[in-house]
């Protein structure tokens, strides 16, 4: 299984919900922002080396954290020599080797947000309650319906006990996840762990497991 973690607007929390979700899963997590990685980063070879053809995809593991990540480079050299075309036979190689995979993938529209949403066998649209991040959510669900590829679900993030969730469903046509503003989030990212290793009852934690249990029946 390859997922996409995926929403047009920048800022909306991808890579949280990406690496928290890898954890949930026991998933591979790509981060496949090939110009504004945000995950933690590695200390070998990087995806940015695997799309030069510097590295394989084995060399770019790191399984040194609690989630299995291929982290990405930072530099602008390295984003520069990276080809995003060979992001196909990357993942499918780490599907082959280890099962399931999530791409954390970029913001926006363009072509490299594109790649990472054709090779996924589905989606997970990540957004906010705010109207720009819903209407960029809404193109890159346009997008993902044009590449075939298929919607799980949406997660609304940084959502209170009042989150619109029936809206955002119907607006989406798919179910909805709501997951909490929670300073547990932001520790467990400053320290490169999962939520679950911070506050493994807390609120967060207990809807990443429901996002969890949505992608595997879209799956099954």
């Amino acid at each position: 299984m390859i997922l996409a973690v995926t929403g047009g607007k920048g800022g909306v929390g991808k890579s949280t919900v990406a690496y928290n979700l890898g954890a949930e899963l026991d998933a591979v997590v790509v981060d496949a922002d090939l110009g504004m990685a945000d995950l933690p980063p590695g200390h070998g070879p990087d995806l940015h080396d695997v799309l030069a053809g510097r590295a394989t995809p084995r060399d770019a593991i790191d399984d040194s954290g609690d989630v299995t990540l291929v982290p990405c480079g930072r530099s602008l050299n390295g984003a520069r020599a990276a080809d995003p075309t060979n992001l196909g036979s990357v993942v499918r190689a780490l599907e082959a080797e280890f099962g399931e995979v999530v791409i954390d993938c970029p913001a926006g529209l363009a072509s490299d947000a594109g790649v990472p949403l054709y090779v996924a066998d589905c989606c997970l649209i990540v957004t906010t309650a705010e109207p720009p991040a819903l209407a960029d959510g809404v193109r890159t669900r346009a997008l993902a319906r044009k590449l075939g590829t298929g919607l799980c679900g949406v997660t609304l993030n940084r959502s209170g006990e009042r989150a619109p969730t029936d809206r955002v469903a119907r607006l989406f046509g798919a179910p909805v996840v709501s997951l909490p503003e929670t300073r547990a989030a932001q520790v467990a990212f400053d320290a490169s762990v999962a939520v679950k290793a911070v506050e493994p009852n807390g609120a967060f934690a207990t809807q990443v497991r429901k996002v969890a249990k949505l992608v595997h029946s879209c799956t099954a």
